[in-house]
């Protein structure tokens, strides 16, 4: 019951089981029922014939009765007495008539006239609903179910009654039988056939769905297997089989595919972010850790400015790094509201150290409102500033405006610009396009990716085009808030 196919199998085979049952019952009902219907109506035909001859007067010997031995008939009169009965009719179970308590059967040879019987009654006065003199009841007969022994033979019988009454006014009630032997050997024969085909198409279907299942789950196998090598060997390079059929799971085949690129190039950029991460982090600690040495040596010589210089280009690195783990890690920024116009300026007065003054370009009267963190996109706005810095010539603007449903954040400058085929890769971590630069005027090379990657967990873009002023402009576009 662990296995799928062993689970779809029991489960399809339950299912046409209860199915087969369900409608060999059905067909067993119609067939009797269809049955029992024909005996019914050779029964009623029987005593009708029977009634039809006992209306006009016939005497009891002189009835025919060519097929008696299938069709039994009895006659009562009207206080249920037998008066008549079939030839080789020995025994008989099931009869009554109308009103009256059943009587025991009557052997062969009790024929007795119809002028035995005098009727005395008025044929004016009220004949209960029985038929006139001479005609027989044209009323549905009444059926029954019953036994008759037949020249020795016992059998089930299905039995009609009909009223008759003779020119005397006597009334007369025939009973006569139809076998029930052909419905029951045909319900019989049905059912055995059922009994013995059904065990028969279960164990096919079975088979059949555990076949075709196993078939079906052939490729998921293959999926589980590969998928098994490449966590035993870590190499994620490696892709599942994908079968060349459109189904479901040829689409978890491409998903598992997928989803193992993602992995890969996540791992593949994790191990290229400790290798940068420590290579950038070794040089601050190898630079203090000289000065601090030779300054115990030799306290004279102490760089204390580049010591310091060390430390906070060492503190900047540090807390680059954290954010950069927190963003990895799905850190969901806040759901405060922020005005954008207003953050520039606040982040713009701050920065009293620029080599080139900021030119800010906000409307007064305009609102900007975008939903997130306030640490967070002043730490964007901070780093394009930065960057703007570093390479302009004599110009640093940056201005705010509305963008379709969301605000629009540009940070321009006049220097020498970002080569096309270079706009992406700039948002890379630890890249740096001017490798002239030192360390420390160049950066670590993750502003840039900070950026990006704060932008996006807010919903925004973040791009780099060409500006009107020959340089950079890097535009922020973030979603108003609801």
């Amino acid at each position: 019951m662990r296995s799928v196919r062993a689970r779809a199998a029991i489960g399809a085979t339950l299912v046409v089981a209860v199915a087969l049952v369900a409608a060999g019952l059905a067909v067993l009902l119609v067939l009797r029922d269809n049955l029992i219907g024909q005996a019914d109506l050779q029964a009623e035909v029987a005593a009708r014939e029977v009634a039809g001859q006992l209306a006009l007067d016939t005497r009891y010997e002189d009835l025919d009765l060519d097929d008696a031995e299938d069709h039994p008939v009895q006659v009562t009169d009207e206080e249920g007495r037998v008066v008549f009965v079939s030839k080789g009719l020995q025994a008989v179970s099931g009869t009554r008539s109308p009103g009256v308590s059943p009587v025991p059967s009557a052997s062969v040879g009790a024929t007795p006239s119809p002028d035995d019987d005098d009727d005395d009654d008025d044929d004016d006065g009220d004949d209960g609903g029985r038929p006139a003199r001479g005609e027989v009841s044209s009323d549905d007969p009444d059926l029954s179910d019953g036994t008759a022994t037949v020249d020795g033979k016992h059998a089930d019988y299905r039995f009609a009654a009909v009223e008759a009454t003779t020119s005397a006014g006597i009334t007369l009630t025939v009973h006569a039988g139809a076998p029930l032997a052909p419905e029951q050997e045909a319900v019989d024969t049905v059912r055995g056939a059922m009994l013995t085909g059904l065990p028969v198409l279960l164990a096919v279907v079975a088979g059949v769905t555990w076949l075709v299942t196993r078939r079906a789950l052939r490729p998921v196998e293959g999926i589980r297997r590969e998928m098994a090598a490449i966590t035993a060997s870590e190499d994620l390079a490696r892709r599942v089989p994908e079968p060349g059929s459109r189904d479901e799971i040829a689409a978890l085949a491409r998903t598992t595919n997928e989803t193992l690129t993602v992995l890969e190039a996540s791992v593949e950029r994790q191990r290229r972010f400790v290798a940068d991460a420590s290579h950038e982090l070794r040089s601050p600690i190898a630079s203090l850790r000289t000065q601090l040495e030779v300054a115990e040596a030799h306290p004279e010589l102490l760089d204390l400015p580049g010591a310091v210089a060390d430390t906070v280009r060492l503190q900047a690195l540090a807390a680059d790094l954290l954010l950069l783990a927190r963003l990895d890690a799905g850190e969901k920024p806040g759901a405060a509201r922020l005005e954008v116009g207003a953050l520039v300026r606040e982040e713009v007065s701050q920065r009293a150290g620029d080599r080139i003054p900021v030119t800010v370009e906000v409307a007064e009267d305009a609102a900007y409102e975008v939903s997130g963190s306030r640490g967070q996109v002043a730490r964007v706005v901070g780093n394009l500033l930065d960057n703007a810095q570093r390479h302009a010539e004599g110009l640093v603007a940056v201005s705010v405006a509305a963008d379709g449903r969301g605000v629009r954040v540009e940070v321009r400058d006049d220097g020498a610009g970002v080569p096309e085929d270079e706009r992406e890769r700039i948002f890379e971590r630890f890249v740096r396009l001017d490798d002239a630069r030192s360390r420390d005027d160049g950066g670590a090379g993750l502003g840039l990716a900070i950026a990006r990657d704060v932008a996006a967990r807010h919903g925004g873009t973040l791009t780099v085009h060409r500006a009107p002023e020959g340089g950079a402009a890097f535009r922020l576009w973030l979603p108003r808030a609801e």
